[in-house]
């Protein structure tokens, strides 16, 4: 990642683009604009940024469909805009491999300040041990230097959200994590998403581990949160 983050701004209001576009970049960011889906992937192509603040309602392709085919590419980070205030954008974006996403109508502040936390997480926080070494439960493995999960000899590509969630697991075991306490130290206390973006990200977790037969990697324990699963490849409650 560059000293001065790049963000590509994907909206097909021109307003929108050249406010979050200034809010940016008076944050010591540099930012550029695609004003579609189309020219979001041909700019991703040229250059990648550091990260693409993408709205899901566009002409030609939507962002839910210019996310998947940007996570096809890598693990992009991405900030959702969603203009539709129902759950489904919501939970369909994270699922896809968003990292979070603000609902229209918006403060340009906050969702400077929403891509500022994914930046810090992409960078490897310096809240994070310089050498924090491997973390082993069962067949599940995690590498946080090189930011590498494996289950047995097969490595699984997570999102910066997702290894971000297992890690918190790993790190107590036994110990059964409320969203809010996930989300605190995802993004630091005061951080405002709801409980259903970590629900969210947990769900897409659990896919790609259920991918190779590990159906018990994390578990939920109603009311509370959750806590990492036996990891030995049976089925999780």
């Amino acid at each position: 990642m560059t000293a001065m983050p790049q963000v590509l701004v994907v909206d097909d209001d021109p307003h929108i683009r050249q406010l979050l576009v200034f809010a940016l970049e008076k944050a010591g960011m540099t930012a550029r604009e695609a004003e579609d889906g189309e020219a979001a992937l041909a700019a991703v192509r040229q250059q990648a940024p550091d990260l693409v603040v993408l709205d899901i309602n566009m002409p030609k392709l939507d962002g839910l469909e210019v996310c998947r085919q940007l996570r096809a590419m890598g693990d992009l980070p991405i900030l959702f805009l969603s203009s539709r205030d129902d759950e489904i954008d919501r939970v369909l974006g994270i699922e896809l491999g968003g990292d979070d996403y603000v609902t229209k109508p918006f403060s340009p502040r906050e969702v400077t300040a929403r891509v500022q936390a994914i930046l810090r997480r992409a960078r490897k926080p310096a809240a994070a041990p310089a050498a924090e070494g491997a973390l082993s439960h069962g067949k599940l493995s995690l590498d946080p230097d090189s930011w590498v999960a494996r289950w047995g000899d097969a490595e699984v590509a997570l999102t910066v959200t997702e290894f971000g969630i297992l890690r918190i697991l790993m790190g107590g075991p036994s110990r059964v994590f409320s969203r809010d306490a996930i989300i605190d130290r995802l993004h630091g206390p005061g951080f405002a998403i709801t409980d259903r973006t970590i629900d969210s990200h947990v769900r897409n977790l659990r896919g790609k581990f259920a991918a190779l037969g590990a159906q018990d990697v994390v578990e939920t324990r109603a009311g509370v949160g959750y806590r990492l699963g036996p990891c030995l490849g049976q089925p999780s409650p």
